[in-house]
């Protein structure tokens, strides 16, 4: 009798998944499975771009890089290496794992306490009343109890367990038309988590038509971070961001906001731009907030809408605010190749992000280390979901409710959005907010397919500023995420 044996062919090496690019004189690839950044040398490229071309054995790939002026040892090393990173793999590997799922009772980090849906301001844009929600529906409250934010914080203080610190941030409406209760919260909640050992901190956003010295002075004292929802000039604030009058918010803000950045020295302040059709000059905005008012950080968003409201951003919009970035993008790498900050926090934070080599799960921590809380007390993924019953994840007062949280989350997961699963910018964006992806598509776990093109641009944009940073000033690189771990 004869036996046949079958005898498996020698596996041969493809390129793995990344996005590849240039900077400063060098090449690097994007390992889209580790969200990680690797720099090339030449003969690294070489391969890489022979595998686009055609598969390779193991014995032609070390050829080919002895070839290139690698020994045999250095070659099989290499081939190691980008083995281990996923850069080449063999046509017999299994499809590389997407980022897991946090665990179902991932800690808290993070609470927004939304303490008034109150606002003194009626911007044309607000999402506060948007398509998932009516304006203070029956039964809801319109300002938080000292009760409810008290128990807030002891909730906070439980369910993140073993973490060392935690971060309250206050969210309206105007937050600060409860002003006196949000003194009395950062009091209360400083001693509790003393008691228990850990470090809070504290943020707030605010449209700064109320700020008096009295506020500056606490939110200076206590170390509060601030982030002042603000358009730009006075002909650009004055066109959405307005009183239920009419009448534009630049006059009563500007001199206030000098106020903030002249006797607030603990924190960084910070500015935050939404940008709409007819407001979209962003180098303009950015100096003006920069350096006329003197903002720490300047950061932009696309208004979120459903895309038919006459302020939304056209591709042609969305062309223009791009290229804009690019300049003040231009503008960072410059400032930081000569060791200085710049500004433009929307470049800051994907930096930060890649140095910290992120690969999402989710776009944010929305429903994971972070919920919004209303002013009744129930709980939200995030404060954009406050006060919609459709998305209430428990109260303060029971708890989460694991099972709606759970639903949230799995049809937040980047690995359930099809759209996404060949894109290489996914370990960052992740899909994008759930929210935008609500309002546009009525569905929480709906990729936001109308930014992919932007996203994916922008993205290319951060890698080529951070790959010529780390080739032409690594040092820059290494005090950014310092001073970002302590901001």
């Amino acid at each position: 009798m004869t036996v046949m044996t079958q005898i498996q062919a020698p596996a041969r090496y493809r390129r793995g998944e990344m996005h590849a690019f240039k900077a400063g004189g060098s090449e690097f690839m994007y390992l889209v499975t580790a969200g990680a950044v690797f720099a090339l040398d030449d003969a690294a490229s070489s391969v890489l771009a022979r595998l686009d071309e055609h598969e390779m054995s193991h014995v032609e790939l070390v050829a080919a890089l002895v070839e290139g002026g690698y020994s045999e040892s250095d070659a099989e090393d290499l081939i190691r290496e980008l083995r281990l990173v996923q850069g080449i793999v063999t046509d017999q590997a299994a499809p590389a794992p997407g980022p897991t799922s946090p665990p179902a009772d991932f800690p808290l980090q993070a609470l927004v306490l939304n303490i008034t849906n109150q606002c003194n301001l009626a911007c044309t844009y607000c999402y506060e009343f948007g398509a998932d929600k009516i304006a203070t529906p029956a039964g809801k409250a319109k300002y938080m109890t000292i009760e409810t934010a008290k128990t807030s914080v002891d909730f906070l203080l439980e369910q993140s367990r073993e973490r060392k610190a935690v971060h309250i941030t206050f969210f309206g409406g105007e937050t600060l038309m409860n002003f006196k209760l949000l003194r009395e919260v950062v009091l209360y909640a400083r001693d509790a988590a003393a008691a228990k050992g850990k470090g809070i901190g504290f943020s707030l956003t605010t449209n700064a038509t109320l700020l008096t010295d009295e506020i500056i002075a606490f939110l200076s004292d206590n170390e509060i971070g601030v982030t002042v929802s603000m358009d730009g000039p006075p002909d650009v604030q004055d066109k959405h961001r307005v009183y239920k009058n009419g009448k534009g918010s630049y006059a009563v803000i500007e001199p206030r906001l000098r106020k903030l950045l002249a006797n607030h020295k603990t924190r960084a302040i910070t500015a935050r731009v939404t940008l709409t059709e007819g407001v979209m000059d962003v180098v303009r905005i950015y100096r003006h907030l920069k350096d006329d008012i003197g903002f720490h950080e300047v950061g932009f968003a696309p208004v979120t809408n459903s895309g038919d409201r006459d302020y939304a951003l056209g591709d042609s919009g969305m062309d223009t605010m791009l290229a804009q970035f690019h300049e003040l993008a231009d503008e960072w790498l410059a400032y930081a190749l000569r060791g200085q900050m710049h500004g433009f926090s929307n470049v800051s934070e994907t930096i930060t992000e890649l140095l910290q080599g992120v690969n999402k799960s989710h776009p944010c921590g929305a429903g994971l280390g972070l919920l919004g809380v209303s002013p009744a007390g129930d709980l939200s993924p995030c404060h954009r979901f406050t006060d919609a019953d459709t998305h209430t994840l428990g109260h303060i007062s029971s708890g989460i409710d694991q099972e709606k949280r759970g639903e949230f989350l799995d049809r937040g997961h980047v690995s359930a959005k099809y759209e996404c699963q060949s894109c290489w910018a996914r370990p960052l964006c992740a899909g994008g907010c759930h929210h935008e992806a609500f309002v546009r598509y009525g569905d929480t776990g709906h990729a936001n397919l109308h930014y992919c093109d932007w996203i994916r641009e922008w993205t290319d944009t951060c890698l080529k500023v951070y790959g010529a940073l780390s080739a032409q000033n690594p040092e820059f690189l290494e005090r950014f995420a310092e001073r970002k771990a302590l901001s």
